[in-house]
């Protein structure tokens, strides 16, 4: 009895471990000759309060921190709900733009980033599924 309380206790801190670890969801995306690479720090995202890291390359791999990031997400419209959008701004940390995300409920959510540099607008869109 007491081998399989230890087996069954090293597997629950096996499976521990590996979660306080996990890796944050990433993607990679192209808009126009930059480079975007998304990350928010739970994967998969979650309902309640994510936070959003945006880093934009050029197309020589140099950063770009001239540009002003908004983030507009939202779920569409289903049966007995409308459709709900919200906005906010990311702000420069360092070579990288933060923002904080608030997906209310659970389900496909989708995310446009729009990159502002001088009169250029550039968009990524991104698709993901909320737990």
């Amino acid at each position: 009895m007491k081998r399989v309380t230890l087996i069954f206790t090293m597997i629950a801190l096996l499976v521990l471990c590996g979660a306080v670890y996990a890796k944050d969801y990433e993607i990679s995306k192209k808009a126009g000759d930059l480079s975007v690479q998304v990350n928010i720090d739970k994967n998969p995202p979650v309902t309640g309060i994510n936070k959003m890291t945006v880093a934009i390359k050029d197309a020589t791999g140099k950063t770009i921190t001239d540009v002003a990031v908004a983030i507009d997400y939202g779920m569409p419209a289903m049966p007995g709900m409308g459709a709900m959008n919200y906005k906010t701004q990311a702000t420069l940390k360092g070579d990288k733009y933060l923002a904080t995300i608030n997906f209310s409920m659970a389900g496909p959510w989708s995310i446009n980033i729009k990159i502002n540099r001088g009169d250029k607008t550039q968009t990524v869109k991104l698709n993901v599924d909320i737990k």
